[in-house]
């Protein structure tokens, strides 16, 4: 089963970074996300890929028509309001975003949206409580477990790799983790992020072919040469951001026709949940 997913929000919607940390700040910056979602749509609709995308709260707010449009052909699932690191939130806050996130999807597609998955996989062993808050706010299915370290936290010790059911003290919360593979004995993300830009295409078709269960993700900046350049970014992070950007459309395109790919929504119709792990935490 292999999963595609885009996470859509902007260029400048940079994790745990003081100058792009506020929306008051993100008003300042160029917006170019309906150029490059739409890109991807059309990318899309000539391979007949159908895919999840997990939007910003705040991104529905401020282009409900472009939301509207990806959701005549797409699954919309939330990626929070204001792209918000979990586990520097308490819970009540983390559930008022969630709440509110939830509400502008809805009244944007008028649709129910009962996915979740968390700004940066922030939901770390530290404040695993936010699973229960998603089933309170009435999301039934997450895809916020990274099974890895990372820059934001990760969740390297989570049992599973694959589709497993969270068993919590008020439900049951099914969750589609990231998936990684092992590179030179460390476990990276095997189709998405930077990774997908930085590693040549053979390894990532090597890593898939070799994986089960694959979940990538995608922004729509991947896919952008011509956004601006935050210099303010540290090395490393301007490296994850802006490397590889002129091949990665070439790359995504050739990923799409060598690969059989689905939505969440339909890999849940698919998976029979009565046998696969379940977890505690």
């Amino acid at each position: 089963m292999k999963l595609l997913s885009i996470d859509l929000e902007d260029w400048f919607h940079i994790l745990d970074h003081p100058q792009t940390a506020y929306p008051e700040q993100w008003l300042g910056f160029e917006s170019r996300i309906e150029k490059n979602a739409r890109r991807i749509l059309n990318i899309l609709d000539e391979a007949d890929v159908s895919v999840t995308w997990f939007v910003l709260g705040w991104v529905a707010e401020k282009y409900p028509a472009l939301v509207r449009e990806i959701s005549l052909k797409h699954e919309i699932a939330c990626h929070s309001n204001k792209h918000e690191l979990v586990y520097k939130q308490s819970r009540h806050g983390f559930k008022a975003d969630c709440l509110e996130a939830k509400a502008r999807l809805e009244d944007v597609v008028s649709k129910p949206v009962s996915v979740y998955r968390a700004a940066g996989f922030s939901i770390t062993p530290e404040c695993t409580w936010a699973f229960e808050v998603l089933l309170e706010c009435g999301f039934t299915t997450d895809s916020s477990v990274f099974p890895a370290s990372r820059n934001h936290g990760g969740f390297p010790s989570f049992p599973s790799a694959s589709p497993c059911r969270i068993e919590l003290s008020n439900g049951i919360l099914k969750e589609f983790p990231v998936s990684v593979s092992s590179l030179f004995g460390k476990k990276i993300v095997n189709a998405g992020g930077g990774y997908f830009r930085l590693l040549p295409y053979s390894l990532i078709r090597k890593m898939l072919n070799d994986s089960v269960y694959v979940m990538s993700y995608f922004h729509p900046r991947d896919f952008d040469p011509g956004q601006p350049l935050l210099k303010s970014l540290p090395l490393k992070r301007k490296l994850m951001s802006y490397y590889g950007l002129k091949g990665a459309e070439k790359k995504f395109v050739a990923l799409l026709k060598d690969f059989e790919w689905t939505d969440l929504r339909n890999a849940d119709k698919l998976t029979d949940w009565n046998n696969v792990p379940l977890v505690k935490i």
